[in-house]
């Protein structure tokens, strides 16, 4: 069985790192997999067809840009939209899988709709499934016109989350007119890694980086605030750091602080370090829940982004993490978030389901069976 996935990923790289764990696990599960993707191409995660990549210009997510960093036209729109079909036309796929649309990326209507409108026409008719995260941007004035795509459209929605932590109506509240064909699957996230050798560090992280230099900076200020200043602060700041606030970074940095952009053994850093301080964005939630390390999150929350602030109340109201608001991060803020995170229990072992990669595959083979 064929397998198309679709993932545009804008700021971060959350959504195409999932959507790669998903294509492993489907592919492990006998599945041809092509994995389509309309982001900037990013190291390490590896994809089958590569779309002329856009990206968000800000974090409102506006504008769109092409790969030389100008804003998209309605020619380039067409050329897109018709690659897409091209690929997918290519790749006569049994199921076509979207990652967040219709509950996110507006943006991308404009190639997404005819896509879909294409695929709901062949006959035989291809399985067509939504691939959510367990939470998405609240835009209540949006719903009934999300419901209404949702429901034209798809068969299947996965919402890769647990309802015991966080149901699906929590940030989407027309969930109800979605009634069997909603599937929580599990957080998706990639098999648990083996502790890294030496002595445990504090592992500070930014996800893709974009948008994590004051959560970094802040860090190297609070550390010799904390009871862990005899530590080792590893501050990883991501891909998409930019080169001159990677710079900054390491004339900041002090003795006992590694500043580094990335690691492809995080999980493995993740796995035996003393804490870890990062933002809420769902794939370190999910490592961070599989590795039971003690954590300190500092959800995004700039240009009214509501969804990682959430996923850290719901966390923090069960004791699985302490939870910093943007709004209130200094140095002595953070300090006291990890010295209250250091003397915390780590977070239970089936707090969440974490099986949803593998979860997803056994969903999509019951159903094109």
């Amino acid at each position: 069985m064929k397998v198309f996935i679709y993932v545009q990923h804008l700021l971060g790289i959350g959504h195409l790192k999932r959507a790669a764990i998903l294509a492993r696990a489907l592919a492990a599960a006998r599945f041809d997999v092509t994995l389509v993707s309309g982001g900037a191409p990013v190291p390490g995660i590896a994809v089958d067809i590569q779309l002329p990549p856009a990206s968000a210009a800000d974090i409102t997510f506006k504008t769109l840009l092409d790969e030389t960093g100008q804003p998209v036209d309605d020619a380039w729109k067409r050329r897109r939209a018709a690659a897409l079909l091209d690929a997918w036309r290519a790749s006569r796929a049994d199921v076509l899988l979207v990652e967040l649309f219709p509950f996110g990326r507006r943006q991308m209507r404009f190639e997404l709709l005819p896509l879909l409108e294409d695929a709901v026409r062949l006959v035989p008719r291809p399985l067509v499934v939504c691939s959510v995260r367990d939470l998405i941007q609240s835009r209540p004035e949006r719903e009934a016109e999300t419901a209404a795509l949702a429901t034209r459209f798809f068969d299947h929605i996965l919402v890769h989350g647990d309802p015991r932590l966080a149901p699906f109506e929590r940030s989407f509240g027309a969930a109800a007119r979605l009634e069997g064909r909603l599937h929580y699957t599990g957080y998706v996230v990639a098999g648990a890694a083996a502790a890294a050798d030496g002595a445990a560090e504090v592992l500070v992280s930014a996800g893709g980086g974009a948008v994590g230099r004051r959560l970094l900076e802040t860090a190297i200020a609070a550390r010799e605030h904390t009871l862990l200043r005899g530590s080792t602060w590893r501050l990883l700041a991501g891909l998409n750091c930019s080169a001159a606030d990677f710079r900054e970074l390491g004339r900041e940095a002090k003795p006992g602080i590694v500043l580094e952009r990335s690691r492809a053994d995080f999980q493995e850093l993740l796995a035996s370090c003393a804490l870890s301080v990062s933002q809420a964005g769902y794939n370190t939630v999910a490592e961070t829940l599989q590795a039971r390390v003690r954590a300190v999150l500092v959800p995004f929350a700039a240009g009214g982004e509501t969804e990682q602030s959430v996923r850290a109340e719901l966390l923090a109201a069960r004791g699985a993490a302490v939870m910093l608001s943007e709004a209130a991060l200094t140095p002595q803020a953070l300090a006291d978030a990890v010295n209250r995170a250091a003397r915390a229990p780590r977070p239970a072992a089936d707090l969440v389901d974490l099986g949803g990669a593998q979860r997803s595959a056994e969903l999509l083979k019951e159903w094109v069976s």
